[in-house]
């Protein structure tokens, strides 16, 4: 039994996705469950599928993912990263119009660590002159 089955990992802030897209029905499921059931909000669901509709390739893989870390925003979008990778490892061809799009970017905005002596990363404690 000879499937083509690819692995590729996202990121986006803390969270990690594990990508592996097969040959399928358009089946996708994220840490066991069904997406629809593990993403609750709407726009999670559109923005991890947007990678395979871009392509037209939503029907024709199953997509098996494993995310950990971060909210469910940063996972939708780690797991739209992912997709996007294991995408262009089957067919490079495909490469240009997801770079095109920003998928394949990785967005490195995290958040900013707090410093000593300020309560923040960036505010200080009030400054009283007299």
């Amino acid at each position: 039994m000879t499937e083509t089955r690819t692995y590729a990992t996202g990121k986006r802030k803390t969270a990690v996705a594990r990508i592996f897209l097969s040959p399928g029905t358009g089946t996708i499921k994220v840490n066991k469950r069904p997406a629809d059931e593990y993403f609750v909000r709407e726009t999670s669901r559109m923005v991890m599928r947007q990678s395979l509709e871009l392509l037209e390739v939503l029907e024709q893989f199953d997509v098996n993912a494993t995310v950990v870390g971060g909210g469910h925003s940063a996972q939708a979008e780690a797991m739209r990263h992912g997709i996007a990778r294991a995408l262009c490892e089957l067919d490079p061809e495909r490469r240009p119009s997801l770079k095109r799009a920003g998928f394949l970017t990785r967005d490195a905005r995290k958040k900013e660590r707090k410093k000593y002596g300020q309560p923040g990363a960036r505010k200080r404690f009030q400054y009283s002159k007299r």
